[in-house]
């Protein structure tokens, strides 16, 4: 346990302007998932505010934890805390999944949070990939 402490400590302290990086871009990222999943009626949060739970709260800290790691491994860790986000969240019925949406139709209604989690999951991988990119771009030569 201590060694992870250690671990996690070391992969969250990072710069702040890093930090704000990643709270922008899972913002405008979750804030247009969940307008797009309403839109399609495919699932939506229930709240507004869970944006900021899941998408700051929830998903930045993950993300700085696992960055630096390989592809696949960042998505394997990311399966785990995606699936219980998104168990968590209907089975509290936080999320709302639109009854017989395109995803029910396809996959079936038993593997729709399956689904999601395996889809969210790419999350981790790619948003780091994409805020170090940005982080890059704006910071690399100050």
């Amino acid at each position: 346990m201590k060694e992870f402490l250690n671990y996690a400590r070391q992969k969250l302290n990072v710069d702040k302007r890093l930090i704000l990086i990643y709270c922008i871009v899972y913002f405008l990222w979750g804030t247009g998932m969940d307008w797009f999943g309403t839109q399609v009626e495919i699932a939506k949060f229930t709240y507004w505010w869970q944006v900021i739970t899941c998408y700051i709260l929830y998903m930045v800290p993950i993300s700085l934890l696992l960055r630096g790691l390989p592809f696949h491994a960042q998505y394997a860790y990311g399966l785990v805390a995606m699936g219980l986000l998104e168990f968590g969240g209907y089975a509290l019925q936080t999320s709302y999944a639109f009854p017989d949406n395109i995803l029910d139709q396809f996959f079936n209604i038993r593997n729709f949070s399956l689904g999601m989690a395996l889809f969210f999951a790419l999350y981790f991988p790619v948003g780091n990939w994409g805020v170090g990119k940005i982080y890059d771009l704006l910071f690399k030569n100050n």
